[in-house]
């Protein structure tokens, strides 16, 4: 990562330049090396272990969070950096739920390797053992169990203080950055780290079946940025069309503005109706790019040569579009025939 923002310093004469990437990207060591390079800026969020040990340490205090969902903070584990703590309710909820589904799992499999030791199918502890791991690890829930094994015995429960630990911080996320609050406030933090969601949908388009991005039949380099240009050129037009396609697409044409960064955003209206109803106010089916895109896909040119006359006399004949292809070429600007 070093190296590609040396590019960016070098070649676009960048003198300050802010990261925005996910807890992968921008790792701690890395954010230390950027750190070292100087006049690079960051935001990015931290792990759970991380977020733990905030509490741990009392620079992070849950009680803030009773009467807001978001508050500044700063850490000596994190000199120079801001710290923009942030509680979604909605985020809890769903972790609580995940979280008793894996360990309600857990526990059926746990019971049916009992069950086996009971019937004198698992004698021994090194196979109980073997047994019970495979089940704890399949779903990552080995730390919230305790297992006693021993020779044609096997039991097993939950760990309640660990789960009510983990239990504490649901829904809560750490945005860091080394940006000042001159240029970024603390709801601006939390937005602007929000945005990586877009490069995500974008960089997922990239790499599936609409674009397909890995040159797997290109063994040069220079073919292989060749492929990569063009697949970012596709990508690009791809976020003008489903800007000007918006009306036909299950996307938001005017979304309210964002009062609250923590809360789901909100939708406008008109995008909840296109939702309900499968239509548009003029009754045109709503769809996804790809089904909008399949659908224009239909529209075709055919060149006819009538039997036994001259080829000059040989014609184009354009398929009459639907109404939905008509809107979608009217909302680009586009004539179908011209196409």
């Amino acid at each position: 990562m070093e190296a590609q923002v040396e590019k960016l310093q070098v070649r676009s004469g960048l003198t300050d330049i802010v990261l925005v990437g996910d807890r992968g990207m921008l790792t701690s060591a890395r954010i230390e090396r950027l750190r070292e390079v100087g006049g690079i800026g960051w935001v990015s969020c931290l792990r759970a272990p991380a977020i733990g040990r905030l509490v741990d340490t009392g620079d992070l205090q849950l009680g803030l969070f009773d009467e807001r969902d978001l508050a500044e903070i700063t850490s000596p584990e994190f000199p120079g950096e801001r710290l923009v703590v942030c509680r979604d309710p909605a985020l809890a909820a769903e972790r609580a739920r995940k979280r008793e589904a894996l360990l309600a799992a857990t526990e059926d499999a746990l019971g049916k390797v009992a069950a086996a030791v009971d019937r004198g199918r698992l004698r021994s502890a090194a196979a109980i053992s073997l047994r019970a791991g495979r089940v704890v690890d399949a779903k990552k829930m080995a730390k919230h169990f305790e297992l006693d094994i021993a020779d044609g015995a096997f039991a097993y429960r939950r760990r309640t203080d660990a789960i009510a630990a983990e239990a504490a911080l649901d829904g809560l996320y750490v945005v860091r950055t080394s940006v000042g609050s001159e240029r970024l406030d603390a709801p601006a933090v939390v937005e602007t780290y929000k945005r990586l969601a877009s490069v995500e949908r974008d960089f997922r388009a990239l790499k599936g079946d609409d674009l397909a991005v890995r040159p797997i039949f290109h063994w040069r380099e220079d073919r292989v940025r060749a492929h990569l240009v063009v697949c970012f050129l596709a990508a690009y037009v791809r976020w003008h069309l489903e800007t000007a396609w918006a009306p036909l697409l299950f996307r938001d044409e005017a979304p309210p503005g964002r009062s609250d960064p923590v809360a789901p955003p909100e939708r406008s209206d008109s995008a909840l109706a296109k939702e309900r109803d499968h239509r548009t106010p003029d009754g045109l089916r709503v769809g996804s790019f790809r089904t909008l895109m399949a659908e224009l896909a239909t529209l075709t040119r055919n060149r006819v040569v009538p039997a036994g006359v001259d080829e000059q006399a040989a014609f184009d004949l354009l398929s009459e579009p639907t109404p939905l292809q008509a809107r979608a070429f009217e909302l680009i600007g586009v004539a179908p025939a011209s196409v």
